[in-house]
């Protein structure tokens, strides 16, 4: 008897270390249940993982899925006397779509849900658990999915971590968002939302990529830029609220995850004056002495900090490309000292009035009530456009397809001249506005003193960052034994400089990754565009320059100069415009019954089906399809406009999209007027494409 009493016991420890669950794959996702405990003891909580692996190039979404998309839902099966909590949301990342920014995850994931054991559950007794899963999946289109998944786990006397699957499971939530590590408040100034908060884990923390990621997807706007300034113990967010909060008013309460390099934190702020040592908010911190506060930084430590800073900031990658204007600046001198000073002083001339340019400006914006930061100006789409085809005409000039100024084998005999000293002025404004992004050891704590400090002392500060910054070049033009050392200037500085282009179509090309992520593919396709007329300036201007040198002055000339200037201006004007204004088009409910009726009246008719969870139809919907043009297409063919919306599922469009052989919207379906089949159009479109086929639809 007391051997039959042992048995079930026996037999747990007899089994295989693992909980058995099997693999299902959905299509695009394959997810499974995966267990922190093989087996499980009686009353005890124990968590399950929700396993995804996602296709490459897919993904699937966060609690606050964004401006598009659908969290992850799961419903349990469960025996009596268990229950099931709620998921364990992993810290999510953003996916940037165009003028859409939607919250989720790729590659793989485990997302923990707590499981209450029944205080009854019998000892030795092998347990069924069944979850039923449905996902959004997106990439160029979206597609639902659904699984349902199993797990078998035993009960014993105590808790055995699972072999496999224990410790993924463990990581999974030691990573996910603490709660109670951070407190914040918030304030409703000028329509923005002011989000200040501290605790331990920010303070000292790197905060310059820091992210709050709301609950509700009904709070803040998502893709707009969140303003960063650093305090003490914390930082306050500026945050730009949803139309929906601008038009009620500040809500009870703001939840959701703030983000930064080594962690995430959940935040519950309530309206309120900021936490001592957040900044921006709120009378500061006591700092026991004049002059002090930000880190307990002085103004002269801060000025030895700042110089450091400045001569690090010369080593790092955005700095580098501008290094080449520098380099064959130097090489072009050979041993002439006067000429290498001149250059030296006006770099840095060029470098301490752009630094204080930027800086006045900074600290006068945020007098009037901005939050802003450091390199608050690559914040501006058209800025950061602008100073694309500085860095791509910087770049063809080194090439060779035009010159600005003296040539560089006759650098030697004009070092002194007027067009010489403006080139090396401009050389360090311009490594000034393209170094604002980084920051380098040691400026971090200058920075955050400088933008609570006086004007003046906050200037100070700035200074001694530009003089750290401009030092290395301005000291090697006035050390006449390190110039002597330079090859003298001959043909062989013509590949030098070619070469040296190189770095600057780098530097564009960066900037040009910036401008997609703050203004997505309509602004990129602009910049592009834009690109192409500001080469073919520069290329007028080549031969107009060429055609100058060989004496052949005239009307051609004269064309030539005036066509490079006119190009020139288009290429800028058309790089910092912005997108083309939208307009509501009418709509109407999709449905057989309603294509059929507009057919038989002989209307052109295109028919959008698509979702509010679909990234794609969204951004589709506000380039191509809700724009001016596109609704004066409809208005001139007549033509119709419904909406197969299949946020919620709906058998009458899945048989629609069958039909036509999709699986997922975006699915755009244009009717000709004269009848016959539907045009199908591409899945990303513009408003030309939209245009063009609603008047074609009309012809026929």
């Amino acid at each position: 008897m007391r051997l039959l009493r042992l048995l079930p016991l026996l037999l747990i420890l007899l089994a295989p270390a693992s909980a058995f669950a099997q693999a299902v794959n959905s299509g695009h996702i394959e997810s499974e249940l995966v267990a922190q405990q093989s087996t499980v003891a009686p009353g005890a909580t124990t968590y399950v993982g929700l396993r995804q692996k996602i296709s490459p190039g897919w993904h699937t979404y966060w609690r606050n899925a964004g401006d598009a998309g659908e969290p992850t839902a799961m419903k349990w099966t469960l025996p009596n006397g268990w229950s099931a909590g709620d998921i364990v949301w992993a810290t999510p990342r953003k996916e940037v779509t165009g003028p859409l920014t939607d919250f989720g995850y790729e590659g793989e994931v485990i997302l923990p849900v707590p499981i209450k054991v029944a205080a009854d559950a019998k000892v030795g007794s092998t347990i069924a658990v069944q979850a039923a899963v449905s996902f959004l999946v997106c990439k160029d289109v979206c597609v639902p999915e659904d699984a349902v998944l199993n797990l078998t786990l035993k009960v014993g006397p105590a808790a055995v971590t699972d072999a496999k699957w224990g410790a993924p499971v463990a990581a999974a939530l030691a990573a996910a968002p603490k709660a109670g590590a951070v407190q914040g408040a918030y304030q409703w100034q000028r329509g923005k939302l002011t989000l200040a908060l501290t605790g331990a884990p920010l303070k000292g923390a790197d905060l310059s990529e820091a992210f709050f990621f709301p609950y509700s997807g009904a709070v803040i706007l998502h893709p707009a830029a969140q303003a960063i300034e650093r305090g003490p113990d914390g930082l306050t967010l500026t945050l730009s609220p949803n139309a929906q909060v601008a038009q009620a008013g500040p809500p009870a309460e703001i939840a959701g995850i703030i983000v930064v390099k080594g962690g995430a934190f959940e935040v519950t702020a309530k309206a309120g004056p900021a936490p001592a040592g957040a900044s921006g908010l709120g009378p500061p911190p006591s700092t026991g002495g004049a002059g002090k506060g930000g880190g307990g930084l002085n103004v002269l430590t801060a000025i030895i900090s700042a110089v450091l800073g400045g001569l690090i900031l010369n080593l790092m990658p955005c700095v580098f490309p501008v290094l080449s204007m520098k380099a064959a600046s130097l090489a072009g001198h050979g041993a002439e000292a006067k000429g290498a000073r001149a250059q030296g002083i006006a770099f840095l001339v060029g470098v301490v009035a752009t630094f204080l340019a930027l800086a006045g400006s900074l600290l006068a914006l945020k007098a009037a009530g901005q939050a802003l930061g450091w390199g608050f100006q690559l914040q501006s789409p058209p800025v950061v456009a602008a100073l694309t085809l500085v860095m791509l005409l910087t770049a063809l000039n080194l090439s060779g397809v035009f010159e600005i100024g003296t040539s560089v084998q006759g650098a030697g005999q004009g070092l002194a001249s007027r067009s010489g000293l403006a080139g090396a002025f401009f050389t360090g404004a311009l490594a000034v506005v393209v170094a604002a992004p980084c920051t380098a050891p040691f400026m971090g704590p200058a920075l955050g003193f400088a933008l609570v400090q006086s004007a003046p002392a906050a200037l100070a500060v700035f200074l001694g960052l530009a003089l750290g910054f401009a030092a290395p070049f301005t000291a090697l033009a006035f050390m006449p034994a390190l110039l002597n050392r330079l090859p003298r200037p001959g043909p062989w500085m013509d590949g030098f400089k070619h070469i040296l282009a190189f770095p600057m179509y780098g530097a564009a090309a960066w900037l040009a990754w910036v401008l997609a992520q703050q203004a997505g593919s309509l602004g990129l396709a602009r910049l592009f565009g834009a690109g192409l007329l500001a080469a073919f300036a520069a290329w007028l201007f080549g031969v107009w320059q060429r055609r100058g040198a060989q004496g052949s002055a005239g009307p051609r000339q004269i064309a030539l100069g005036a066509g490079a200037a006119v190009a020139m201006i288009a290429a800028f004007a058309f790089a910092i415009a912005g997108p083309s204004q939208t307009a509501t088009l009418k709509s109407e409910p999709w449905s057989v019954a309603r294509v059929a009726e507009l057919r038989a009246e002989g209307r052109p008719v295109l028919v959008n089906f698509t979702a509010a969870w679909c990234v794609t139809c969204q951004v589709n919907d506000r380039i191509a399809i809700e724009t001016a043009g596109t609704a004066q297409a409809f208005k001139d063919a007549n033509a119709a406009y419904l909406v197969g919306d299949w946020t919620n599922r709906n058998p009458e469009i899945e048989a629609a999209l069958t039909q036509q052989g999709r699986a997922g919207v975006p699915l755009y379906l244009v009717y000709p007027a004269a009848g016959g089949p539907p045009k199908t159009l591409p899945q990303v479109l513009t408003e030309g494409i939209v245009v063009k086929a609603v008047k074609e639809a009309a012809a026929k």
